[in-house]
């Protein structure tokens, strides 16, 4: 009886030890995709920040749109880690500001190159939204599974900071976000 019970218990502990083992995978693979997702959300902030700089100097806009613009997109690549947010949210109002009206993206496709260039900042905006939205839903994930019991108690995050969302204005312009052909 004694034997039975010992390899019920050792059963026990191996599906337990199994248990915490998947768990922690599955919570390191979520750190992972969360890694992955801001990668490509700043690959994306920084891809809009750069065409809205070209933008700005080409001389295409007019001055004041031109600095706004400028100004916007400078203050985005520079921000710190902390400020980020803000900074992105606000180059969305200066890009909300300019391109409100479709007649300013006409203007930029009328000169040359200028088809390009509006089709590359209305794929940028459009981007932005999607890579944040990929990148909040895998935070979403993670705190999910860290706030479970099991986690808590057997401390499975390790030392990984808790996850935090990247929460900004993404609306983009009206003249550039249903643009066919864009």
């Amino acid at each position: 009886m004694t034997v039975t019970l010992i390899v019920w218990i050792v059963l026990a502990l191996i599906a337990i030890g199994v248990y915490l083992s998947w768990t922690a995978g599955r919570l390191d693979r979520l750190h992972a995709r969360i890694d992955a997702a801001r990668a490509a959300l700043d690959a994306q902030l920084l891809r809009r920040a750069s065409v809205t700089q070209e933008l700005a100097t080409s001389g295409v806009l007019d001055p004041a749109a031109s600095i706004v613009l400028y100004e916007a997109a400078h203050a985005a690549r520079q921000a710190r880690e902390d400020h980020r947010e803000v900074a992105e949210s606000e180059l969305s109002a200066a890009l909300r500001a300019v391109f409100g009206e479709p007649a300013q993206v006409d203007a930029v496709k009328e000169i040359p190159g200028g088809e390009e260039t509006a089709a590359e900042l209305a794929a940028a905006v459009r981007r932005v939204p999607m890579a944040r939205r990929f990148h909040n839903d895998s935070v979403r994930a993670a705190r999910a599974l860290r706030r479970h019991r099991t986690v808590r108690l057997f401390r499975l995050a390790g030392h990984a900071p808790f996850p935090l969302a990247f929460e900004m204005d993404d609306t983009p312009p009206v003249a550039l976000a249903d643009r066919p052909g864009t």
